[in-house]
């Protein structure tokens, strides 16, 4: 069988692209008992005011922990 040229340039970017959605992310989070939210970049601008310890997590054990996404990142 052969596949169209035009529908492998459509069909691998898309893939592609899926693929990459499907990876679980690790997230920063600033580990104390007020933390609300979760930060994709270690040097986003609301990890400033953390005076406690900064822990790399899996995103959905952030999400078990009940924090969303900082706003400055979304």
């Amino acid at each position: 069988m052969k596949i169209n040229p035009m529908y492998k340039r459509i069909l691998f970017p898309f893939l592609l692209f899926t693929s990459f959605n499907l990876m679980e992310s690790d997230v920063n989070i600033c580990f104390s008992k007020g933390a609300k939210k979760y930060h994709y970049n270690k040097f986003c601008k609301g990890l400033n005011n953390c005076k406690h310890t900064i822990k790399k997590v899996s995103l959905s054990e952030a999400k078990e922990l009940g924090l969303s996404l900082c706003g400055w990142e979304d």
